[in-house]
């Protein structure tokens, strides 16, 4: 798999690329771009690159899956630290005009170079996940109901609570992240009003770091701790990585996000602490687009993923949350309410 970073997408000298060294760095190898008969794909990482143990790992995982079981040969994007939209779309660019289709942006923050190089390339499919402000012939928009995901992770924290009261942390305050307080505290709230939910947001935009250091969501996590939460649900990237620490180490629950969280081998001395994550299925995405282009029926327009098509969820790994029957059955009571309509969850707080 073919690796490339903003230096070598524009081919000069540029700032140090801060992220790539969490994304386990920039190293890159030669694809067969002579060889037009090769299938290739390509995915350019959110904020906090590859290593995240959540959001990009999860688009990663796809890109895999389809070079093991379809044959493509997968090329990835790093961002840099403190990159504007000029520099996505030197990216993106690099990426088309190199052969892969398609190629697929983790996150909303390419939406507007995605708009912009998909018209300079319409033989080739552009993705973008959550979002569905740019569209066209060829961008398929991948979103999903994370507020759904949420309220049943309110549900969860609601029901193993002893202090009555829990925590979330967003990593920058973002309409998508305000879906995952509002499904989130609508959870609790609907489980037991009683029980007291603190919120914070790691930092504010244009500023996007809250969702690549660890150190920032450690500390919103640990302010959180003191002031008595015993659960902490954390919807911030790299970040959450921190606040997953702080929990284990005072011996409290957290709640992960994107990925199921409990498998990531970076956060495997604290496993055992994460009750649970609230699940994007992202691979899965990311999958069914290459394989759409494989198939000659590449996928355009949005391509929502809720509960109902098990798009969104919450990860039963941990043996000591399936023991909770008690959580777990309101949990399912919960799904089934969201997916017959029983239930509406409000997309902002």
């Amino acid at each position: 798999m073919r690796r490339i970073t903003r230096i070598a997408t524009v081919g000069i000298a540029s700032t140090a690329l801060a992220l790539t060294a969490t994304a386990c760095g920039n190293k890159s190898s030669s694809s067969s771009s002579s060889d037009k008969s090769e299938s290739k794909a390509a995915i350019a990482y959110d904020v906090g690159g590859k290593g995240d143990q959540s959001f990009n790992d999860a688009a990663f995982a796809g890109l895999q899956k389809a070079e093991k079981e379809l044959g493509f040969k997968g090329t990835e994007g790093e961002p840099s630290d403190g990159e504007g939209d000029a520099d996505k779309v030197q990216r993106l660019t690099e990426l088309a005009r190199s052969g892969n289709n398609p190629v697929i942006g983790v996150g909303f923050a390419y939406a507007p170079a995605i708009e912009k190089v998909a018209k300079k390339f319409p033989k080739t499919t552009f993705g973008i996940i959550d979002d569905t402000s740019k569209t066209g012939k060829n961008i398929a928009n991948l979103v999903f109901n994370e507020e759904q995901g949420s309220y049943l992770a309110g549900v969860a924290a609601a029901k193993t609570t002893k202090s009555n009261t829990v925590g979330f942390i967003g990593g920058v305050e973002v309409p998508l992240i305000k879906k995952f307080e509002a499904g989130f505290v609508q959870g609790v709230k609907d489980t037991n009003p009683k029980v007291k939910v603190l919120t914070q947001y790691l930092t504010q935009p244009p500023n996007m770091t809250g969702f690549s250091k660890p150190d920032l969501g450690k500390a919103a996590a640990q302010g959180q701790l003191d002031k008595g939460a015993d659960v902490i649900y954390s919807a911030a990237g790299l970040a959450g990585s921190g606040a997953i620490e702080a929990g284990s180490k005072a011996g409290k629950w957290s709640i992960g996000v994107d990925s199921d969280q409990y498998l990531q081998k970076g956060l495997a001395a604290y496993k055992d602490k994460i009750l649970t994550s609230v699940t994007k299925d992202v691979s899965d995405s990311v999958f069914d687009l290459i394989k759409s282009v494989k198939d000659g029926k590449p996928l355009s327009g949005e391509v929502r993923l809720g509960l109902d098509k098990d798009g969104v969820g919450l990860a039963e790994s941990n043996p000591a949350y399936t023991k909770m029957t008690d959580v777990t059955a309101a949990v399912a009571k919960a799904k089934q309410e969201i997916v017959s309509g029983k239930i509406k969850v409000k997309t902002t707080p």
